[in-house]
């Protein structure tokens, strides 16, 4: 560390013992945590110096007190989205969100509330939603942010056009300088002016230096700032004129936490729009779609008016991503989606259907699609949020980066600001970049593709931006419409205000900050825009060529794992999968984008990496340890993360010749202990449940002793098919289909599988079974035993040989399973044709119903309502629709949850050190549902891991397979009440489980005794 990261000359070990003695909170100075924080959304990077997770918001002003003390630089940090480096520093880094996220207060006369700097958006407003109230301005990380991120950034979002800015709907702030200073801050008239000046102390002379810097350039700042929806960049000096009341709060907001410590926060909410309509308008190009803003703001007053270009569609099509979002929108090759509220749904489409008079369109034109059904608007406006996320990473391979993401401009000047932008883009090179945004503010949103990995193109990087900057203050524009500066604006302020108002904004550092420890480099005295790069041209990674994993989306393990871009959507609370580690944690080194970072870190392309020993990494490890391996961030992942790949790939690496954990040769090698047990499968329920010894062996195995062991069925289901003496079909038969005997519905569910081959039949199908053992490798892969998984793989494909020549279509039961066969085992093998076929010819069991069976064929008439658990591997790999259609063909009435993981995940919750976490996921909506469901419905979950999850908890419930609720309804209804009980399962044997534990001991008894006698025969002997 050097003097310019702010760091030299502390006494690192000194300030780590006072914040463990002093604040009630998690302190970190490990090199896990570290790596973890040691970067945002945006292109830079600064290892911190610990990290401290305060407990409340006073052990917060503690550690801040504490910093002071040392002189260590102290930043803030909420949700870690930033895109201009605010949220990364050499500092000690305070993260608010797993503990300091309360609403403390709600007035829903005076309709406001107080909240703590850690809460969420979304989770403030589902608590406020019972006041029919909520925050206005909704960034499209809303699912993440957290409020003291929106105010240290001044975040707007789409909302905005409706709602104003953060810094327009905050009333008051208590804050915290870094000399110890604290006190409640908002809009201040002549008489709490002289009181406060009256009282004396460091508030009264902070209230003076800014009146006194606000006289001295009154000119400056009422010339200087641009009078535009959209402006973020620096600091609102326009707060502090006599004429918008002296607000400091206001002030305050958007300094990115270089001026103060935001403790907690008034707010100012609105009414939840009673009703909304959406209209969408196509256009032929970008240019022409915001030429067309002004007229459309001078006819009407959206909530919203947002855009999306052809440059994002196509890119939605290459990725197959967003197509639902993308097929409701109307002809055109760009877009305005304009969104009205009213108290009435009647109001709403009447401000919707006047602007469509008012402009000569009407809602039939093939140009204009309108919509006033939540579910569709909601569906269109997703192609909106995903921007970042869909431009990141585009499938030609390039790269596309933040740093010219955010300009703003006069929404009237907006059409002529975009071609001046694209002729530079032209001038530099930078094909094909996506322009998007918050059209009706004037605010541009874009991802280009710079090239930082050499020292020209960072020198081209730095010379554009520079350009830019020119050309949006020549508009009278922004350098930020809603991210913030940071580090990618700050040094460019001069270009928009000049250095007289940037001076002013020093001295406004200077009185709150005056030794430059708050978040420094960032805003006033910056860094420059292309130090402290994420890669950069001095960014030597190692090769890590020799991987398992072909990768062939990315080329090599280091892009794969760069496909993060610190979006952060792994840190919502709700809705989807990912990331059910963090839900449960709120631990950013436990969430995807955290290992993500931890993974970059590994990768060694800095010298002050604190990931220092690569494959081999503890902290790594730790990390992924509480990974569930759930691949809910493969589908999750706006760029399309895939963690589990990523562990299975490190595991394989890090025990490389080592001695494995126990686990994994229990659970890893599960295949193999299973078909050892066939010929005695009750000895081995009884030894697995059997008190005292079935302990002993979880402990040995390495799985937590409060799981109970699966139980093995009687008979496997391919030794039944072979007893039943059924003969093959022809391969070769179009009838023909090959049911796939997954390890984990062969041995200890056989039911589902002969649920399957009636369901099958009834269909016309001629089912199929290996007769030979065969496995698709998953507990391998899962452990990241990948060379025992590719030989495992190789042997099934030569099982399968015929079938795959044949073309036959395999059904898989497990989800599990058939996931791997269509993504692992590929980039296993990549370029193994028999599994490239194998790949091809897996089917769902839904998806060989629905889509594949003879017409007229209907489906059993179940005739209930089901609640149905997505297996995690399902809704990441191979998509649920199938079944939600074979499902209501049947009659089943399905509430499919989106509670997000069970919590098993396959070996993870077995694991001894997982199982509370098992659970607190499951608590967190997937048990509860099942609990709620009704009586005399069914509960579904395809996957084993989910059955196993539910029936091992406290639901009085036990899951089926969808299969098994299809077969019950060919023998008529299922019983009212609990339907599950016409389905069969393995049923323990207590006695037996007793009678081998006092064999066991009568054993270990008798060869102690036989010991002892022997012993003393030997003395006896001894002369």
């Amino acid at each position: 560390m050097t003097a310019e990261d702010g760091s030299a000359g502390l006494d690192l070990a000194a300030l780590e013992r006072a914040l463990r003695a002093e604040v009630d909170g998690e302190v970190r100075f490990d090199a896990g945590s570290r790596g973890a924080y040691a970067t945002d959304g945006s292109n830079y990077r600064q290892v911190p110096l610990a990290v401290v997770v305060p407990r409340t918001v006073e052990a917060g002003a503690v550690a801040v007190a504490v910093c002071s003390r040392f002189a260590a630089p102290v930043l803030s940090r909420g949700g870690g989205t930033s895109l201009g480096g605010q949220s990364t520093n050499t500092a000690v880094v305070v993260d608010w969100t797993k503990y300091c996220n309360r609403l403390l207060s709600v007035d829903p006369g005076a309709r406001t509330c107080v909240v703590e700097p850690g809460i969420v958006l979304d989770e403030l407003n589902r608590q406020l939603a019972p006041h029919g109230l909520m925050f206005g301005p909704k960034p499209s990380t809303h699912t993440h942010c957290a409020l003291g991120g929106m105010i240290g950034n001044n975040s707007c979002g789409a909302s905005a056009q409706a709602y104003g800015k953060t810094v327009d709907n905050v009333r008051r702030l208590e804050v915290l300088t870094y000399q110890g200073t604290r006190f409640w801050a908002g809009r201040t008239d002549d008489d709490e002016y002289a009181r406060i000046v009256a009282a004396g102390g460091p508030r009264a002379r902070l209230y003076q230096g800014l009146r006194e810097v606000a006289a001295r350039h009154l000119a400056e700042i009422r010339r200087g700032y641009p009078r535009i929806p959209r402006r973020v960049s620096g600091y609102n000096l326009d707060s502090l004129l006599p004429e918008n009341g002296f607000d400091v709060a206001k002030a305050l907001v958007g300094s990115e936490g270089t001026l103060v410590t935001v403790l907690r926060a008034e707010l100012e909410l609105v009414e939840v729009p009673a009703a909304e309509a959406l209209l969408v308008l196509g256009f032929d190009d970008i240019l022409q779609a915001a030429d067309a803003v002004p007229d459309l703001l001078e006819h009407s007053r959206p909530a919203q008016l947002e855009a999306v270009d052809g440059r994002m569609a196509q890119l939605m099509r290459e990725e197959h991503a967003y197509l639902d979002s993308l097929a409701q929108l109307p002809e055109g090759d760009s877009w305005l989606l304009l969104q009205f509220t009213g108290d009435t749904q009647e109001q709403a489409d009447d401000q919707a259907r006047g602007l469509l008079r008012a402009i000569g369109r009407d809602e039939g034109d093939a140009s204009v699609a309108f919509s006033d059904d939540p579910p569709r608007e909601h569906e269109m406006l997703k192609a909106r949020e995903a921007g970042l996320g869909v431009t990141a990473r585009p499938p030609d391979g390039s790269e596309t980066w933040e740093g010219w993401e955010d300009s703003a401009v006069a929404p009237e000047k907006l059409g002529d600001y975009l071609r001046d932008l694209e002729r530079l883009f032209d001038r530099y090179g930078y094909q094909q970049a996506s322009l998007y945004g918050h059209f009706g503010q004037g605010c541009v949103h874009t991802r280009i593709p710079f090239e930082l990995r050499g020292g020209k193109g960072v020198e081209a990087f730095r010379s554009f931006l520079h350009d830019a900057a020119d050309l949006v203050a020549s508009y009278g524009g922004s350098l930020s419409g809603e991210h913030g500066d940071g580090q990618a604006r700050g040094e460019l302020l001069p270009r928009m205000f000049g250095r007289a108002l940037v001076d002013a904004m020093g001295e406004v550092k200077a009185l709150f900050d005056p030794g430059n420890r708050m978040n420094p480099g960032k805003v006033v005295h910056p860094h420059r825009v292309d130090e402290n790069l994420r890669l950069g041209a001095a960014w030597r990674p190692r090769p890590h060529r020799d991987t398992h994993f072909s990768y062939p989306d990315d080329g090599d393990f280091g892009q794969a794992v760069m496909r993060c871009v610190g979006v952060g959507n792994c840190r919502t609370h709700q809705g989807g999968v990912m990331c059910p580690s963090y839900r449960a944690t709120l631990e950013e080194e436990h969430s995807t984008r955290g290992r993500a970072r931890l993974l970059f870190e590994m990768l060694g392309g800095h010298q002050d990496s604190p990931i220092t020993d690569g494959w081999r990494s503890t902290e790594v490890r730790d990390a992924l340890d509480l990974c569930l391996a759930c691949k809910g961030c493969k589908s999750d992942c706006p760029v399309g993360v895939d963690m589990a790949t990523y562990k299975a790939e490190f595991l394989a690496h890090h025990y490389q010749g080592r001695l494995r954990p126990a686990a994994h040769y229990a659970l890893g090698w599960l295949p193999l202990w299973t078909r050892l047990a066939r010929p005695a499968p009750g000895l081995a329920n009884a030894a697995l449940h059997a008190p005292g010894l079935g302990r002993l062996g979880k402990l040995l195995g390495g799985v937590d002793p409060r799981r109970d062991a699966p139980l093995f069925a009687a008979e496997s289901f391919q030794d039944g098919w072979r007893r039943g003496g059924r003969a093959q079909p022809d391969p070769g038969d179009p009838r023909t289909v090959l049911l796939w005997p997954d390890t984990f519905t062969n041995h200890f569910h056989p039911h589902i599988a002969q649920a399957a081959v009636r369901v099958l039949e009834d269909a016309g199908f001629r089912v199929a079974v290996p007769e030979q053992a065969v496995c698709c490798g998953l507990t391998w892969i899962s452990t990241g035993q990948l060379a025992t998984a590719r030989r495992v793989l190789k042997r099934t494909t030569r099982v399968l040989r015929p079938w795959l020549e044949a073309g036959t279509p395999i059904v898989g039961l497990e989800p599990s399973c058939t996931a791997v066969f269509r993504t692992d085992a590929r980039d296993l093998l990549a370029g193994d044709q028999d599994i490239g076929r194998l790949a091809a010819q897996v089917r769902t069991f839904a998806e060989q119903l629905v889509n594949h069976a003879p017409e007229g064929w209907k489906p059993p008439r179940v005739g209930r309502a089901a609640t149905v658990q997505t297996h995690c591997h399902q809704h990441a790999v191979l998509g649920a629709d199938p079944d939600r259609e074979l499902m209501r063909r049947a009659g089943l009435d399905a509430n499919v949850l989106d509670e997000g993981c069970c919590g098993l995940a396959g070996n993870f919750g077995f694991e001894q050190g997982h199982y509370d976490l098992s659970q607190t996921i499951a608590e967190q909506g997937v048990l509860p549902a099942v609990r709620d469901t009704a009586p005399d419905a069914f509960v579904v979950a395809d996957g084993f891991s989910c059955r196993t999850q539910i029936d091992q908890a406290d639901t009085g419930r036990r899951a089926v397979h969808l299969a098994e609720a299809l077969a019950t309804a060919l023998d008529g209804p299922a019983p009212a009440d609990r339907p599950e009980k016409a389905v069969a399962r393995p049923r323990p044997h207590p006695a037996a489980a007793r009678l081998l534990t006092v064999g066991a001991l009568g054993a270990l008894t008798a060869l102690a005794a036989g010991a002892v006698l022997a012993a003393r025969h030997r003395a006896r002997r001894i002369p």
